[in-house]
């Protein structure tokens, strides 16, 4: 059986600690895990620790801390730039793109993006959704990285990052080139960028390329853009050494 993972700010060290604070109060109400039993914290930064709990309050847990340990991030990183989604398909996207492995996710403002962010606090709550779905999911598949969710970006923005990056592929349903084809390299900054529903448009697959992105389809039929991500990061699991484990 497989443990369940809290989040903690700062990962105690072998010994005794507390789990408190809305961690502590739904291990001890919700999920009522009790003396004996046993659980794993994450900083969220690749810091693991393996606990028994000692004692239980309603609201906290007692722990003795077991084991620490740090997973190293992959050797190959990738950063989904994901365009807005409309409605909680977008939530859909980035938590399935965190069960699936993604290391950062950028909230790209595409052209063809039926959603809109603004600058003020309707874009910031929408950010804020993203963030803690990211948080939630990453909790769920016990990854010892939380992945980080920045500020939206504009295609400009995202050419830029492209030109940084080791490499870049970007979905498109009439790229000549499969995935299985396209030049990874085994390790560094990976960009994958997924458009909206309406597609990449042509002028900013222009400026993708020209910035170094490579434009690739992942088979014949066509995914929404709220699953395609995930399906990716699969196909670049196997694809790469990031599943070599």
């Amino acid at each position: 059986m497989s443990l369940a993972v809290f989040s903690v700010d700062e990962l105690p060290a072998v010994g005794g600690a507390a789990l408190s604070g809305p961690e502590g109060r739904h291990a001890a109400t919700v999920r009522r895990i009790g003396v004996g039993e046993h659980l794993l914290l994450s900083d969220g930064r690749g810091g693991m620790a393996r606990c028994s709990v000692t004692s239980t309050t309603r609201d906290s847990l007692e722990l003795d801390v077991e084991e620490t340990w740090l997973v190293p991030r992959p050797a190959l990183r990738v950063t989904l730039a994901q365009a807005l989604v409309k409605g909680d398909r977008g939530e859909l996207a980035v938590e399935l793109a965190t069960e699936a492995g993604v290391d950062g996710v950028l909230p790209w403002k595409a052209a063809r993006c039926v959603a809109r962010w603004d600058d003020g606090p309707r874009g910031a709550k929408a950010l804020g959704r993203w963030r803690s779905t990211v948080a939630q999911a990453a909790k769920q598949a016990r990854r010892p990285w939380t992945p980080e969710v920045a500020e939206p970006v504009t295609t400009r923005q995202l050419s830029r990052v492209v030109a940084e990056a080791d490499a870049a592929v970007v979905l498109h349903e009439s790229a000549p080139t499969p995935l299985a084809s396209a030049d990874l390299p085994a390790e560094g900054e990976l960009v994958l960028v997924v458009g909206p529903e309406g597609g990449v448009g042509e002028d900013e697959l222009e400026v993708l390329t020209e910035a170094g992105a490579q434009a690739v389809r992942l088979g014949p039929s066509v995914l929404r853009a709220s699953t395609a991500a995930a399906v990716a990061l699969g196909a670049l699991g196997v694809l790469t050494h990031r599943w070599d484990v």
